[in-house]
């Protein structure tokens, strides 16, 4: 079977899964080791070291229990993204985002996804759906 079969298969297997209500915001990105990046620190809430390659990213903190309940020593937890006409699965690991109105924070691989040149700063109406499950590969979803 060709990659590409594979991916469409998935991205079939990623709709059904989804579940709970999806969230719409804004998203930004957030990255401790990159200057002018101050917020947030070096561990996220499930206690894992921040990665900025690892697809994943902050729910906003009102959020937390719609996403598994991101908390120190939990798993973490998966979520179907979908802005700028594009798809990825993100595992939440975190919780953030400190600026009102956001409701989620990508770590740089993710919004280099959504916004290559990181020049938008902020992606707005940004869908961020649950996943069910814990058995998610992040990063890109071919579009069926």
């Amino acid at each position: 079977m060709a990659r590409s079969e594979i991916r469409a298969v998935h991205s079939f297997a990623v709709d059904q899964a989804a579940h709970g209500s999806t969230v719409v915001g804004a998203a930004s990105m957030y990255n401790p080791y990159r200057p002018g990046y101050r917020e947030g620190g070096t561990s996220t809430a499930t206690g894992e070291r921040y990665d900025p390659s690892a697809w994943a990213a902050a729910i906003q903190t009102d959020l937390r229990e719609k996403f598994g309940g991101v908390r120190h020593g939990s798993r973490a937890s998966y979520a179907l993204v979908e802005g700028t006409d594009k798809k990825a699965i993100v595992k939440i690991n975190d919780v953030g985002p400190l600026k009102p109105g956001r409701v989620i924070d990508f770590d740089e691989q993710t919004m280099r996804y959504f916004d290559s040149t990181l020049r938008l700063g902020v992606i707005q109406n940004v869908r961020v759906t649950p996943l069910s499950g814990d058995d998610w590969t992040p990063g890109p979803v071919a579009q069926r």
